[in-house]
């Protein structure tokens, strides 16, 4: 009697998992996965719980989890980040990017993959606030911000190019009020021949320790672009906009300029930014070719770029695999890359405990064409599409219902089992009364 007292807890040990519900809530099975930070490039089942990522691994149970999906032949990578996107909107300004040039995150980036984005500088320190109500605030999309050293944001017009309101002092103090959203300084579309707006947005994210993201602007001879990414950027500081067709990348024998290249030693980053206006394959080709590749590809989203050449993130991504790009390098600066650039060390993977912000996405074989900002076409053979985006554990796009059940196998009124996005389980009901015969 006394050995099975003792035998009971291991037998009850044992017996456990036999009583205990679903250890997971999602389990993503026989996907490639692709996790640049971890290093990991191969096939393994992805489970979430909680939203969390709780294991990668191969074969993992299927009756461990609540639901359980087949992403055999797709690639899983962590959600993408994209660290320039204009997302200040309903504010009712005209042709502004705090404004009606700017688009809402939630009803965008999903079904692209993307599950954090920054807004490059719509907001100032002045207009944070509202910004944050009106938009971060309200956001499935994670949403953080690069504050405009302009108070007043990109108001357009001369609002942009008003000095007095390039202020160093509370734009840091705005930052570091808000830690966990305000990750960056921002100085775009300045076109005076000084570096007024560069020197105070230094300042202020050198007061704020947080990096400058600089759209230069016009290109003058009095502040040439040499000097910008050689003396006045900091390590950690990012010029966007890198295919720009006004940025001097070749000297007069169609080799890159040694200075990139030494400006990157310094630890100055280079982001894509393709926007409407911002990206050329005249420039991008030869400079992939002789190796000056992105830190993190981005887009530059607005309402004029998403409906020109630029069109999403995954399109952005698929020009740069068609110009020769591998897609592990490609994921690298979609996910990892710019989560380190904006200091967000937690995001951009997929280790165990990480938000599990996951894309599981196709890449597509065919013939395709693709557009830049100057209207020039690149065909290429493949394209990437979107087919699953969770976010913190939640699934936000489902482009095929590879997550849900077959009508032929639900009742008449059988609701699918889902989670809100608070959490909370919607079980499948009965159906109703009314309804049985």
């Amino acid at each position: 009697m006394k050995t099975m007292i003792r035998l009971l807890p291991s037998v009850l040990l044992l017996c456990w998992p036999l009583f205990a519900g679903p250890r997971y809530d999602l389990l993503l099975r026989g996907g490639h996965v692709l996790d640049p930070k971890n290093k990991v490039a191969r096939v393994a089942d992805i489970a979430i719980a909680g939203g969390k990522i709780a294991r990668v691994a191969p074969n993992i149970p299927a009756d461990q989890a609540r639901r359980a999906v087949n992403v055999s032949g797709l690639y899983v990578v962590p959600g993408l980040i994209d660290i320039h996107v204009h997302v200040y909107a309903a504010t009712g300004r005209r042709a502004a990017y705090n404004g009606d040039n700017s688009v809402y995150p939630d009803g965008f980036c999903f079904r692209n993959g993307v599950t954090t984005v920054v807004d490059a500088g719509s907001s100032g320190w002045r207009d944070f606030p509202d910004f944050k109500d009106r938009v971060i605030d309200r956001s499935k999309t994670r949403v953080l911000a690069m504050l405009n050293i302009v108070g007043n944001g990109m108001s357009g017009g001369e609002a942009e190019q008003n000095v007095a309101d390039m202020q160093a002092q509370p734009a840091a103090r705005r930052a570091r009020e808000f830690p966990n959203i305000i990750v960056g300084i921002k100085t775009a579309h300045y076109a005076g021949r000084d570096w007024v707006a560069v020197e105070r947005a230094v300042e202020a994210g050198t007061l704020s320790n947080l990096p400058v993201m600089v759209d230069f602007g016009r290109f003058w001879l009095e502040r040439p672009y040499s000097e910008l990414i050689l003396k006045k950027l900091r390590r950690g500081d990012i010029s966007t906009h890198m295919y720009f067709g006004s940025v001097p990348l070749f000297n007069d024998n169609g080799r890159l300029h040694g200075y990139l290249n030494e400006a990157r030693r310094r630890g100055v980053f280079f982001d894509v930014g393709h926007g409407g206006n911002a990206f050329v394959f005249r420039q991008a080709a030869p400079a992939l070719e002789q190796g000056w590749t992105p830190d993190s590809i981005s887009t530059d989203l607005h309402v004029a770029s998403m409906n020109a050449g630029m069109k999403d993130m995954l399109n952005v991504m698929s020009k740069f695999l068609n110009l020769g790009m591998s897609l592990p390098e490609v994921v690298r600066r979609s996910t990892v890359n710019p989560a380190n650039m904006i200091h967000r060390p937690e995001l951009g993977h997929l280790s165990k405990g990480a938000e599990a912000d996951v894309a599981v996405l196709r890449l597509v074989k065919g013939k395709f064409g693709f557009v830049d900002s100057w209207g020039a076409r690149l065909t290429g053979t493949q394209k990437l599409e979107a087919e699953l985006t969770i976010r913190a554990g939640h699934v936000v796009w489902d482009l095929n219902g590879i997550t849900r059940d077959d009508f032929r196998q639900l009742g008449k009124y059988e609701r699918q089992e889902h989670f809100e996005w608070d959490g909370t389980l919607i079980q499948r009901p009965p159906d109703p009364p009314s309804a049985k015969r």
